[in-house]
């Protein structure tokens, strides 16, 4: 087991864009919307992935919300519909859209069926999380606001 997630995790390091190879990569070209061929349609691939998201610039986040876009559109598979959210979810990006994450998550977290059940649980509730911890943010910040202001209020008061 531990022997087989190494060679997946080193197979997929190579085919990271910007990883250095030796030997030439199959003739993928950089920018095929297809999901990759080498790599086993499994949550490890999708982690992987998902670490490479981490690292990307925003163009580049750009470019695989676009591509991953482009396969869910082609086949409309439980592994595209995960990959396409995790592009969705992550935060601060022009393509975040937790909603849209969330609304293509759901379905595979419910299916106790599907082989991503697991991973698509884990995002749909890291998702959930991080949008409860923006609102309680925001509502913190409107509280310091209104404090901010009455403090201000009462100093002009003392003022007059």
């Amino acid at each position: 087991m531990l022997l087989a997630a190494l060679a997946v995790t080193v197979g997929g390091c190579a085919l990271m864009p910007g990883s250095e190879t030796q030997e030439p990569a199959p003739a993928v070209k950089a920018d095929a919307p297809a999901a990759k061929p080498e790599l086993p349609e499994s949550s490890d691939s999708l982690l992987l992935y998902y670490q490479h998201l981490r690292r990307l610039p925003a163009a580049g986040v750009g470019r695989e919300h676009d591509i991953a876009r482009t396969a869910y559109g082609r086949a409309r598979s439980d592994y595209n519909r995960v990959r396409l959210a995790m592009v969705l979810a992550l935060p601060g990006t022009p393509a975040s859209d937790d909603a849209r994450a969330l609304e293509l998550l759901e379905p595979v977290a419910r299916n106790p069926n599907a082989e991503l059940q697991g991973l698509a649980y884990l995002l749909v509730s890291h998702v959930q999380e991080r949008r409860r911890l923006d609102a309680n943010a925001q509502s913190l910040q409107q509280k310091l606001d209104a404090l901010k202001s009455l403090e201000r209020a009462m100093i002009e008061r003392k003022r007059k």
